[in-house]
């Protein structure tokens, strides 16, 4: 290593005429250079849920409520407020914080045990005993081989299921020693987290209209959840979620979920009573996340909200109630938030229809895909409760949906399909395809007329501007499929003044579609995706892994790279695309050792998966394409 030493030069040694020269290290180690990583982390000991159980299961929870009403009226909030407090205290009473302090140079195999070792091995050499020393160092040895071997099946339990990624990453990250970049923004000053409050709340300040509450007819029977399903919805409880700004985690609910069921099923069906949610469990968090390493304009964080585990956990409850209660009359088109439906559906049904048409002579399509600015933050309360009394929704709901209104919340991607279901065409050229707050206007022209069209576009603004939500003019972008040899001269759709952008290719839901509906773009991106997971696989079999686990590496993050959509794109490949997809299966052949799929078989299995749950749901927009006595005959 050149410089590595800087040398200083002492006496002769002795009568000799050579200099004698110090080499003193110019670098520093690296324990000195970095600092010591502390945490404070909460441990459960032995027998703490046990203990927890048995002080949830003695406890009288009803003296919370009777504390909470007065003159016969419940305080809600008061109400869950005891509860929640009753269950920190609880937790705190059990477990214990503990304080980890991490080396930089620490290794990741390194336990208590070769620690012991290694304190016996330097208390041995102080003492001047040979022999302890050498037994301390062959003790220490041995140590060291049994604490790395335990290390590795402890990396290799990582790969066993090829159904947790999770898990999968956190293994090729211990072995790749992967460490994070902490993004930092450029302007951290004080005044920031006031900035961000007011940039993520600028879309309330104009909002003058105040939502007011349906009346209850007579006799209305508000929705009641049971216990059985409030029981279920604790024990399904990811651990591993943060906790929000009530501190209580989901360890406890799961954990102490048949203690905990009888007091919840209270308040949350007393919170459908009386159509109000707790203040406490409307109390949301937001986390400003970098989106890029030179975070320095307020767009560039984006915010997430922590709520509380067991407001996401009532959600999802009332999620489940809303879903059996929709009409089956809701825009077919909306492929988001339903069963049986997924972004290649979306992509299929633009494709299907862009393709019929352009089999016809003199024709071509004009794909619009509109971009919405913070679509969900923009919902106007009332407009989302009128729309909701429209689609048979329980009036006394959907006075607690309006109670409820939170940022990030579980409800809030099926409301805004709710709230976009009439967004139509009005023009039977035209298909406006939905994913969420992804729209595509899908217009199909005919002898250069391009009326429908352009109605149709200005119609979409208009809808938009009713129901206060803003166009992004500068991210919505155009692209023409023609393939006629005299093309008429095209105008792009405006604006507010402002022409569209028009491309030749476009990502639409996570694939590249070009403007002569050629896949080479798309498998090119691809392929070069899939490259990166080949540096892991092979990092992994430099590590020895068994051909079991590196299958299922490359089951669970290669594959699935290369067969995303695989159903839309790879019947109309170029056989150059095919061989260069089918290039990185033969590559992992060789350093997996083991027989793979090709990409074909892969396709035909999920076609025809796809091609038989189509055939079955009725309500699939593409239902009537698979319903003809031949297609069942071939999909049986």
């Amino acid at each position: 290593m050149a410089d590595a030493y800087k040398s200083i030069p002492l006496p002769h040694i002795g009568q000799s005429d050579h200099v004698s020269l110090f080499l003193l290290p110019k670098y520093s180690p690296l324990i000195r250079r970095v600092k010591p990583t502390v945490r404070i982390v909460k441990i459960w000991p032995e027998g703490a849920e046990a203990k927890l159980q048995e002080c949830f299961k003695n406890h009288e929870w009803s003296k919370h409520s009777s504390e909470a009403t007065l003159d016969s009226h419940m305080d809600i909030t008061l109400y869950t407020s005891s509860v929640l407090d009753y269950m920190r205290s609880s937790t705190d009473s059990v477990t214990t914080l503990k304080r980890i302090t991490t080396f930089p140079n620490q290794m990741p195999w390194m336990n208590r045990e070769v620690r012991a070792l290694l304190k016996a091995s330097d208390i041995a050499f102080r003492s001047g005993d040979r022999r302890a020393y050498s037994s301390s160092r062959a003790n220490l040895k041995r140590g060291i081989t049994e604490a790395k071997h335990s290390h590795k099946l402890r990396i290799e339990e990582h790969f066993t299921n090829d159904s947790d990624p999770r898990r999968m990453w956190q293994g090729i990250q211990a072995i790749t020693d992967y460490k994070p970049a902490h993004i930092t923004p450029q302007s951290s000053n004080a005044s920031l987290p006031e900035e961000l409050n007011l940039f993520y709340g600028r879309f309330d300040k104009d909002n003058k209209e105040v939502a007011i509450k349906e009346v209850l007819p007579a006799g209305h029977q508000p929705l009641t959840l049971s216990p059985a399903d409030v029981f279920a919805a604790l024990s399904r409880i990811n651990p591993r979620k943060a906790a929000g700004p009530d501190g209580v985690p989901g360890h406890i609910y799961r954990a102490c979920a048949e203690q905990l069921t009888e007091v919840w099923t209270d308040i949350f069906n007393l919170s459908l009573a009386q159509a109000t949610v707790p203040e406490c469990l409307k109390s949301t968090t937001i986390v400003p996340v970098p989106k890029h390493s030179n975070a320095a304009d307020l767009n560039d964080f984006s915010p997430v909200a922590l709520i509380p585990i067991i407001a996401k956990c009532f959600e999802r409850l009332v999620l489940g109630q809303i879903k059996t209660c929709l009409p089956p009359t809701l825009d077919p088109f909306q492929f988001a938030y339903r069963q049986n439906r997924s972004t290649e559906d979306a992509i299929s049904t633009a494709l299907h229809s862009a393709l019929s048409h352009l089999d016809k002579s003199h024709t071509y399509v004009r794909m619009l895909f509109i971009d919405f600015s913070s679509a969900f933050n923009t919902i106007d309360p009332s407009k989302l409760i009128t729309k909701l009394c429209d689609l048979d929704i329980a009036p006394s709901l959907c006075n607690w949906i309006l109670d409820q209104q939170t940022a990030g919340c579980v409800l809030s991607p099926l409301l805004y399909s709710l709230f976009t279901n009439n967004c139509t065409p009005t023009h039977g050229s035209n298909t406006i395809v939905k994913f969420a707050d992804d729209t595509t206007v899908i217009g199909l022209i005919s002898s250069n007329d391009e009326s429908a069209y352009r109605d149709e576009v200005q119609s979409l603004a208009a809808w938009c501007v009713d129901n206060n939500l803003s166009l992004n003019a500068t991210k919505t972008k155009e692209i023409i499929v023609d393939y006629r040899k005299t093309r008429g001269g095209t105008h792009a759709p405006l604006h507010n003044g402002s022409e569209v952008e028009r491309v030749t290719n476009f990502k639409f839901l996570g694939v590249h579609i070009s403007e002569n509906l050629s896949w080479s773009l798309n498998t090119t991106a691809l392929i070069k995706k899939a490259h990166q997971g080949l540096f892991f696989l092979r990092r992994l079999k430099k590590a020895q892994l068994s051909p079991q686990i590196l299958v299922n590496f490359y089951r669970s993050t290669i594959e699935s790279i290369l067969t995303n959509c695989v159903t839309v794109w790879y019947g109309n490949c170029s056989a150059s695309d095919r061989k260069a997809l089918q290039r990185v299966v033969k590559i992992t052949q060789r350093i997996t050792g083991s027989p793979l799929p090709s990409i074909e078989a892969v396709q035909r299995k999920r076609c025809l998966r796809k091609a038989r749950s189509i055939a079955k749901d009725n309500s699939h927009s593409n239902h009537r394409l698979l319903s003809s006595p031949l297609y069942c005959i071939i999909y049986s």
